[in-house]
């Protein structure tokens, strides 16, 4: 899967939600199964990988070194896990859930690399999205900043080695959708919109946020997935 591949699973991913709302996981079918389907093609014989939209479409738990976790994407070497992989795609209030997102991202991979498990991350976000009032009324947009990418360019600078709540390798990827073209009111009109928008297309964000180091790779899932691929063939 090459980047532009990338970017229209995650065009799918993003219309089936609109399709079947937040609380379903049918969007997670179609990323996380294309990103799992990838990874078992390069990987090859010896390996497997457990996920929704491959193989029992379910997620696997891992033994944490403090509480067990279902994982989004888990790889396997002769039926053991070794490498497990967080994917967040955020579609809608950024700003009021960024740094929790954040945090939660530094917990959960302190706990699996501390049972000595390496552990990735992806987060994908579009720099522009709608926030909404609890009754689904809009209110404004956000837009993913470089204030927003700043913890990110922090956090691509961490030696993995030592830094045991750094993912081992994180693939940050911010999008741009296309414009909406006409005020909206509610999450109705937003939906309605794309799912008439002729020639919906995914492309990577334009807005340069900043140069990152080794522990982050920034709009490049073919840079990410070798790299993950290359880490895994030494374990």
């Amino acid at each position: 899967m090459d980047n532009q591949e990338f970017l229209t699973v995650v065009g799918n991913s993003f219309k089936k939600f609109l399709e079947t709302g937040s609380r379903s996981n049918e969007k997670l079918k179609i990323l996380h199964g294309a990103i799992a389907n990838d990874l078992q093609n390069r990987l090859g014989k010896g390996y497997s990988i457990q996920s929704l939209g491959i193989g029992n479409g379910k997620e696997m738990k891992i033994d944490g070194r403090y509480i067990d976790k279902a994982v989004d994407i888990t790889i396997l070497k002769n039926a053991i896990p070794i490498a497990g992989i967080g994917v967040k795609f955020v579609m809608q209030n950024y700003s009021q859930n960024s740094n929790n997102y954040f945090e939660n991202m530094l917990g959960e991979t302190a706990n699996i690399r501390c049972a000595n498990i390496p552990y990735f991350q992806i987060f994908i976000t579009p720099d522009k999205l709608p926030y909404y009032r609890s009754d689904g009324t809009f209110q404004k947009w956000e837009e993913f900043t470089t204030h927003n990418s700043e913890k990110y360019l922090t956090l691509s600078k961490d030696d993995i080695q030592t830094s045991i709540h750094t993912p081992t390798k994180t693939l940050l990827f911010v999008i741009r959708l296309p414009d909406i073209e006409r005020n909206i009111s509610d999450k109705d009109d937003y939906i309605n919109y794309y799912e008439h928008c002729n020639n919906f297309r995914v492309c990577k964000s334009p807005i340069q946020y900043g140069t990152f180091s080794s522990a982050v790779v920034h709009n490049d899932y073919e840079d990410f997935a070798e790299k993950l691929v290359h880490y895994m063939q030494f374990l």
